[in-house]
C-alpha cells in the first residue's frame, strides 16, 4: 500500500549528494532503477532526473521491518529514503558522479508501486519507436531523453536572457487567426458562434510581428507554437516551436549580427562549443552551383562542377540533349571510390532517379590511368581527359554526372553528394559548421498553379537593384532574404520586409492577386501600412531543429516531450479522434463518411 511523504521534505536530488556530505542525514526521493538482494544487504539504485544514487539497506540501520519492505521493491517503484551519506567501502563506480558514495538508509517509504514497464528504462533504448511513443511518459524517464529536454529548457532560457539584454520585448501573438492562402496548408478551427467560419492556427506569427513594428515596439521576440498541416519527416512535426523575432530600423547586417552573437552564446554556454564569428555567407546561386542545395552541408567537400562547356560538342546524346533544352551537365568527384562495386553504383543510380534523374553517368579513373565508364565510347580520349581534369580526377576516383534542367541536376547531385557522405561516414556530429545563405530568388514558378509564388512569403523585400525587373523578368528578382544553415539543416530564415505600400501592391500583383483579393486576405496589414511603418526585418528559428543538432539526434521527436508520428497522430493519447455528435451539431458540421473505393 502506498505511503504518504507527510513529515518528509526532500533535501537533495540524487546527484546533488557528494562526498562533501559524508556523515550528513539526507532525504532523497525517486524511482527504483534496480534492486540487488545479497541476503544480509539490499542495494537499490535510486534514479531521478539528475542521475543515480546507491542506497544500502542493512537491518542494523533500517530495522527488520524496513529491511523486509526494501525486499519488496521493484523497478519503477517511487520511494522516499532517509539516510546518512557514507563513502563506499567497495565497488566504486567511476562512471557515476555519485560513484564513490552511498546512502545508508534508516527509513524507507514506498510512495507508489509500479507495474512491470513494457521496456527497460535505460539509455540508448533499442525498443521500437511505436512502443516508446505509446508509453511516452515512461520513455521520458530515460536519461538521454531527460538530458535532451533539460538542454532544451536551458537553451530557451539563454535565448530569452540574451534577447532581453539586447532590448527585445517578449510579446505573445494570437493562436486563432485568419486563414491566408500562401505557404503550407493551415490547420482550421471551426467557430461555434460564426457558423461556417473558421480560424486558422498560425504557421508563424509573421503578420502580427510586422504589425508590432508598425505599433512602435522596435524589437520583438517570442518562443511561439506554430502549426502546419503538411507531410512529416525526421525534422518536421505538425506543431513546432519557433524562436521568432522582428527588428525596426535595421537592414540585413543588423539582423545577422544579433543572431550570430545569440548562436555563439547559446552554443558556448549550453554545450561548450565555440562558434567562430563572423559566420561565412554564401549567395543562393553559389550554394546551388557548388552544393546543389540552398541548405548546404559544408562539413565535407565533394562539390559540384559545371562541365557543360566541355561536353557541348561531344557525341553523348544525354549530355548534348540536356544542353539543347537549356539545362546543364554537372558532376561530383567521389575521391578514392574508383573501385566501388557495380552493384553499389547501380544502387546510387536508382537513388538518383528518386530525385528526378533519368539516369546517372559515371566514370572511374583506374589506378593505371585508364577509364571505366558508362559513356566513354561516345567521347574521344582528349574529351575524356579534359573532363577528368576539370573534375580534379586522379587514379582511384569515381566521377558521377547528371544532365537535365538545372533544378533537376542540382537536386540529384545535391542529394547524391549527401548519400555518398553518409555511406563514407563523412558526417561528424561533433562538428558544427554554420553558413548564411543570402540573395534567394524572390519568386519561383509553380507548374501546378501556373503562376509565380513567393519563395519565402509575400512580404519579403526585393533587392533594390532588382526592383525594375518585377514587371519585365520576375524570376530574376533576388530577395533580401537570408537563411541560417547548420550541417545541412536549415535552422531558420528571415528577410527584410516590404514596408512601402506601392512595392507591396506590386508584389501581390506579380503573385496573381487582384487588388480586391489582396485586400480581402491582408487588408488589415495594408491598412496599417498607411499609418507610418518603419523599415523592419526579422528571422525565425526552428527551436526543435536547433536542439536536435545540439543534442546530436537524428529526429526532432527525440527533443520534443510529446511528439506526433508520421501520420500526425499521437500514439499515446490516440489524437486525433472522433468527437461527440453534439459538439459537431453546435458547430453546424456534418462529417461525410469516406467512400470505399
Amino acid at each position: 500500500m502506498a505511503e504518504s511523504m507527510t513529515g518528509l521534505k526532500r533535501t537533495h536530488r540524487c546527484t546533488e549528494v557528494s562526498n562533501a556530505d559524508v556523515g550528513k542525514k539526507v532525504v532523497v526521493m525517486g524511482w527504483v532503477q534496480k534492486r540487488r538482494n545479497l541476503g544480509s544487504l539490499i542495494f537499490v539504485d535510486l534514479r531521478d532526473r539528475s542521475g543515480l544514487l546507491q542506497i544500502v539497506f542493512d537491518t542494523k540501520d533500517v530495522g527488520e521491518a524496513g529491511f523486509e519492505k526494501a525486499g519488496k521493491l521493484r523497478s519503477e517503484y517511487v520511494v522516499a529514503v532517509v539516510g546518512t551519506v557514507a563513502m563506499r567501502e567497495a565497488a566504486i563506480n567511476e562512471n557515476l558522479p555519485t560513484g564513490d558514495i552511498e546512502i545508508r538508509a534508516v527509513e524507507l517509504r514506498i510512495l507508489s508501486e509500479s507495474l512491470t514497464p513494457p521496456f527497460p528504462i535505460e539509455e540508448d533504448s533499442q525498443t521500437k519507436d511505436e512502443v516508446r511513443l505509446k508509453y511516452r511518459y515512461l520513455d521520458l524517464r530515460r536519461p538521454d531523453l531527460q538530458r535532451n529536454l533539460i538542454m532544451r529548457s536551458r537553451v530557451a532560457t539563454r535565448i530569452r536572457t540574451f534577447l532581453a539584454e539586447e532590448g527585445f520585448l517578449e510579446i505573445e501573438t494570437p493562436i486563432l487567426n485568419k486563414s491566408t492562402p500562401e505557404g503550407a496548408r493551415d490547420y482550421l478551427v471551426p467557430s461555434r458562434i460564426h457558423h461556417g467560419c473558421f480560424y486558422a492556427l498560425p504557421q508563424s506569427p509573421q503578420l502580427f510581428k510586422q504589425l508590432l513594428m508598425c505599433a512602435g515596439y522596435d524589437r520583438y521576440f517570442q518562443i511561439a507554437k506554430c502549426f502546419r498541416d503538411e507531410d512529416l519527416r525526421a525534422d518536421r512535426q505538425p506543431e513546432f516551436t519557433q524562436v521568432d523575432m522582428e527588428l525596426s530600423f535595421v537592414d540585413i547586417d543588423d539582423v545577422i549580427d544579433v543572431n550570430e552573437r545569440l548562436l555563439a552564446k547559446v552554443f558556448e554556454e549550453t554545450i561548450g562549443v565555440e562558434v567562430p564569428l563572423p559566420i561565412p555567407r554564401m549567395t543562393w546561386q553559389e550554394a546551388m552551383d557548388r552544393y546543389g542545395s540552398d541548405k548546404p552541408d559544408i562539413r565535407f567537400g565533394m562539390e559540384l562542377r559545371d562541365v557543360s562547356e566541355l561536353v557541348k560538342d561531344c557525341e553523348f546524346g544525354v549530355f548534348t540533349g540536356a544542353l539543347e533544352q537549356g539545362g546543364s551537365v554537372r558532376g561530383i568527384n567521389a575521391k578514392g571510390q574508383g573501385t566501388m562495386p557495380r552493384k553499389k553504383i547501380d544502387s546510387l543510380v536508382k537513388f538518383a532517379k528518386d530525385f528526378g534523374a533519368k539516369g546517372l553517368a559515371y566514370l572511374s579513373v583506374q589506378e593505371d590511368g585508364s577509364y571505366k565508364s558508362s559513356f566513354a565510347k561516345f567521347m574521344t580520349e582528349e574529351e575524356l581527359q579534359s573532363l577528368v581534369s576539370a573534375m580534379d580526377g586522379e587514379p582511384g576516383d569515381l566521377l558521377f554526372f547528371a544532365a537535365d534542367k538545372n533544378k533537376v541536376v542540382w537536386d540529384v547531385l545535391g542529394n547524391l553528394r549527401l548519400e555518398l557522405a553518409r555511406n563514407l561516414d563523412l558526417l561528424d556530429k561533433n562538428e558544427y559548421k554554420f553558413i548564411w545563405i543570402t540573395e534567394f530568388p524572390l519568386l519561383e514558378w509553380s507548374e501546378e498553379q501556373n503562376r509565380y509564388v513567393a519563395m519565402h512569403h509575400p512580404f519579403t523585400m526585393p533587392m533594390e537593384e532588382d526592383l525594375d525587373k518585377l514587371d519585365s523578368d520576375p524570376g530574376a528578382v533576388r530577395a533580401k532574404a537570408y537563411d541560417i544553415v547548420l550541417n545541412g539543416t536549415e535552422l531558420g530564415g528571415g528577410s527584410v520586409r516590404i514596408f512601402q505600400n506601392d512595392v507591396q501592391e506590386k508584389m501581390f500583383e506579380v503573385l496573381g492577386f487582384t487588388k480586391e483579393a489582396a485586400h480581402e486576405q491582408f487588408g488589415f496589414l495594408m491598412d496599417a501600412f498607411q499609418y507610418g511603418v518603419p523599415p523592419h526585418a526579422g528571422l525565425a528559428y526552428g527551436l526543435d531543429r536547433l536542439i536536435m543538432l545540439m543534442a546530436k539526434e537524428d529526429s526532432i521527436r527525440e527533443v520534443i516531450a510529446f511528439p506526433k508520428v508520421k501520420d500526425a497522430s499521437c500514439l499515446m493519447t490516440q489524437a486525433p479522434d472522433v468527437v461527440d455528435e453534439k459538439q459537431l451539431e453546435e458547430l453546424a458540421i456534418a462529417v461525410q463518411p469516406e467512400e470505399n473505393e
